[in-house]
C-alpha cells in the first residue's frame, strides 16, 4: 500500500487506512486523502464554494463538507481515540521553501504576516537543516558532558527530564534573516524577507544545572556543541552564555519538540544567532578555547570591505518589521488601518519601537502590544490614516541597552556589502496610490 501522511503527521499503514478512509474519521470527512482528489469530490457533493475553499487548503488538511445553516445538522464526531487535533480546513498558512532547494540542505520560512499574537505554532516554526531531518528515538539518545571537567556524564533523556526545568518564551533567528537585502531588494513579501524568525515557549534543563552535575574546571571558557544530524553541526559557545541562560530544551509550546526543531533535544541560547541552537544534540565538549570549526570560520562570520572577517558575532542585533501592510498586499480603499509588526533584540528587552509613515523623514512612538521579555518577540501597533497618497512605512526597534536599529545606509557605510549575515537594517514598504505595498530600499 502507498503510504502517506495523515493530518497528524501519522501514515496510511499507521491509521489501518482502507481505499484511501480512515476509520477513525467520519465518512462525511473523506473527501479524498489528498486535496486534489477532495476538490473533485466536494464540488460534487457540497457545491463549487467548497471546492475552492478545499482546492486552497495545505496538503494533508482533513476536509468536511460545510452545511448552510450548522446550528441545523449535528457537528462531527470526535475522533475515536481522541487524536492528535488539526486545525481548520479554512486556514491554510503555511511554511515555505527556499527558491532553490535540495531534500536535506534548505530552509521554510515562517509566515509572519499571518501569525496571531506573539508565539509562533510549532508546525509554522522556521527550519534550517544542513544534513536533513535525522529520525532519532529518544529512548537510545544520550547526551555527553565530558572535557574539562572533574567527571564526565552520559544522560539519557530520561535522567534529562528527571532534573529541575525551566520553560521561558524565546525567539530564534538565523543571522542569514533577510539576507538578500544586503544586495537590493529581492524578495517580494515579509514572508521571504524576514520569515526566518520564530517564537516559541521552550522546556528544558539549565546548563548551569548540568554544569554542577560534572563540576567545570575554572579555566573553562568555551563548550563544543554538536548534533546528531548527518552534518555533525557543531558550534563553540563561550561558557558565560551557557552559564548565564543557556538551556537544554526538549520541549517546545507544551510539547516534544518537533523533529524539524531537534528532537529529541537541541540547545537553546537565546538571542544568539540560530546556528548555534544545535539541533539534535548529543555532545557538549568542555575546553579552554573555542574549536574554529567550519561553522564558524568560513561560514556565519561576517565579511567587511576591506577583505577582514569578523568572527562569533553571536547576539542578533535590535531589528523590527512591518508585517501589515507589507510587500504584496493592497489597501482596498484610503481610511484608517492598524499598522502591525514584530520587534526584537539578542541584547535583552526591546524598550521601544518607531514608526514612519514617510520613509524615516518623521517619526512616531508604536504601542507595544505584550509585554517586553529579554530576548522575546513583542508585537507592536500604530494607528493610521491612509489619504491614498503615496507612502513609505517603516519600523525601528530601540532596546534597554540604548543600541537602535540601523538605517541601511549607515549599516552598509559600518559593514559594506560582502556581508551574508546579520542584516538588521530598518525595512521599507512604499504604498502606492493604488494601494499596492511593495520592497523598496530608501
Amino acid at each position: 500500500m502507498q503510504t502517506n501522511a495523515g493530518p497528524s503527521g501519522a501514515t496510511a499503514d499507521e491509521c489501518d487506512c482502507r481505499d484511501g478512509m480512515r476509520p477513525d474519521l467520519p465518512r462525511r470527512a473523506f473527501l479524498g486523502r489528498t486535496v486534489g482528489a477532495g476538490a473533485g469530490f466536494l464540488a460534487a457533493s457540497v457545491g463549487v464554494a467548497a471546492a475552492q475553499e478545499a482546492a486552497k487548503a495545505p496538503p494533508g488538511a482533513v476536509l468536511y463538507d460545510v452545511p448552510a445553516d450548522p446550528t441545523k445538522e449535528m457537528g462531527r464526531a470526535l475522533l475515536e481515540d481522541g487524536g492528535y487535533g488539526t486545525r481548520s480546513q479554512f486556514e491554510t498558512e503555511v511554511r515555505i521553501k527556499e527558491d532553490n532547494p535540495t531534500d536535506t540542505t534548505s530552509w521554510t520560512f515562517t509566515p509572519l504576516a499571518a501569525m496571531l499574537g506573539n508565539l509562533t505554532p510549532s508546525g509554522l516554526h522556521f527550519e534550517r537543516h544542513h544534513g536533513g531531518i535525522p529520525t532519532i528515538d529518544p529512548t537510545h539518545h544520550n547526551l555527553f558532558v565530558h572535557g574539562m571537567v572533574a567527571e564526565a556524564k552520559k544522560f539519557s533523556m530520561a535522567d534529562l527530564k528527571a532534573l529541575p526545568s525551566v520553560t521561558r518564551k524565546h525567539f530564534i533567528e538565523c543571522s542569514g534573516n533577510t539576507l538578500t537585502e544586503w544586495k537590493g531588494v529581492t524578495a517580494k513579501n515579509v514572508q521571504r524577507t524576514h520569515g526566518l524568525l520564530s517564537t516559541s515557549e521552550w522546556t528544558g534543563v539549565l546548563f548551569s544545572t548540568l554544569a554542577r552535575a560534572v563540576n567545570l574546571d575554572p579555566q573553562a571558557d568555551w563548550v563544543l556543541a554538536e548534533g546528531a544530524d548527518a552534518a555533525v553541526m557543531t558550534r563553540s559557545i563561550p561558557m558565560d552564555k551557557l552559564m548565564r541562560d543557556g538551556m537544554i530544551v526538549y520541549g517546545q509550546n507544551g510539547e516534544a519538540l518537533r523533529p524539524e526543531q531537534g528532537y529529541p533535544l537541541r540547545l537553546l541560547l537565546p538571542g544568539y544567532e540560530g546556528n548555534t541552537h544545535i539541533k539534535w544534540l548529543r555532545r557538549l565538549q568542555v575546553s579552554d578555547k573555542p574549536f574554529m570549526t567550519r561553522e564558524e570560520t568560513s561560514k556565519y562570520s561576517d565579511l567587511y570591505s576591506d577583505g577582514r572577517a569578523k568572527l562569533f558575532t553571536l547576539e542578533m542585533d535590535p531589528k523590527s518589521v512591518i508585517t501589515f501592510p507589507s510587500g504584496e498586499m493592497k489597501l482596498p480603499k484610503p481610511g484608517h488601518y492598524e499598522i502591525t509588526g514584530f520587534a526584537w533584540t539578542g541584547r535583552g528587552r526591546v524598550q521601544a519601537v518607531d514608526i514612519s509613515t514617510d520613509g524615516g523623514k518623521t517619526w512616531a512612538p508604536a504601542r507595544l502590544d505584550t509585554q517586553p521579555e529579554p530576548q522575546c518577540t513583542v508585537r507592536f501597533s500604530f494607528p493610521w490614516h491612509w489619504d491614498g497618497s503615496e507612502a513609505v512605512l517603516q519600523s525601528r526597534c530601540w532596546d534597554e541597552t540604548g543600541a537602535r536599529q540601523l538605517t541601511r545606509g549607515d549599516l552598509i557605510e559600518m559593514r559594506g556589502v560582502n556581508s551574508v549575515y546579520h542584516y538588521n537594517a530598518i525595512q521599507s514598504w512604499a504604498v502606492d496610490a493604488a494601494g499596492e505595498v511593495t520592497n523598496v530600499q530608501v
